[in-house]
């Protein structure tokens, strides 16, 4: 049973390791292998570079973020200056690319990130997962094209195909719907208020203030209205 800790990212014990490292929940394992070997066939190489990612592992990623330690990228993946902007300028700035602890995807172990391993390494490329890297001449191209084609006859879609004015695009980023959809409806407002209240997070207040337009355009990615 999903309880609200394996939503949040305080809890791995349903998960199963799918690949080295990378843990799922058993039924999208089963799901991503079958999916796995049918791209083979068609001499694409789909392997994971992320997948279950714990609360505590996004809040590091997050507040790394906040004190400038990494790189805050604008839409167009150029580094901004924080310096220059305001805490809820920054704030919207990080939700860009990362999600808010406690209300990633990547907690739930329906969700991973893929790449074309053996192109990637065929090309000597320095793979940084961005979306150069999935068009045009990019080693990642036919793996992005044959996602469209087959990931939804597993189960998958991309819940980050398209920039909606929230979370920037994502054409690495699976989701198994049979599962997401159900736990997306389960996560709440007020169980992401409480959780990041007690977190330890930089400036919560700022990110409290802004919670119902942040879930809206950045957790359920519905858009600017």
């Amino acid at each position: 049973m999903i309880t609200p800790a394996h939503i949040l990212g305080q809890s791995e014990d349903l998960l199963v390791e799918c690949q080295q490292g990378f843990k799922l929940l058993p039924d999208v394992c089963v799901a991503f292998k079958q999916m796995q070997e049918a791209a083979k066939k068609d001499d694409v190489d789909i392997q994971i570079v992320s997948s279950y990612r714990s609360f505590e592992r996004q809040l590091q990623i997050w507040k790394n973020k906040w004190l400038g330690k990494t790189a805050i990228l604008n839409i167009n993946e150029q580094p901004i200056d924080i310096t220059s902007i305001s805490n809820q300028e920054k704030l919207f700035a990080i939700l860009t690319w990362s999600a808010l602890p406690g209300a990633s995807r990547h907690h739930w172990g329906t969700d991973l990130d893929v790449y074309d391993k053996k192109t990637v390494e065929l090309k000597q490329h320095n793979f940084q997962l961005v979306c150069s890297e999935y068009e045009g001449g990019g080693p990642c191209k036919k793996l992005n094209y044959w996602l469209k084609t087959y990931a939804q006859d597993f189960e998958f879609y991309r819940p980050y195909q398209n920039y909606k004015g929230g979370v920037a695009a994502e054409p690495w980023h699976l989701s198994y719907r049979p599962i997401a959809a159900k736990i997306e409806n389960q996560l709440n407002i007020d169980m992401l208020e409480e959780t990041l209240l007690h977190s330890g997070i930089d400036d919560p207040q700022s990110i409290i203030k802004n919670l119902k337009v942040i879930f809206k355009q950045y957790v359920l990615n519905q858009g600017k209205t």
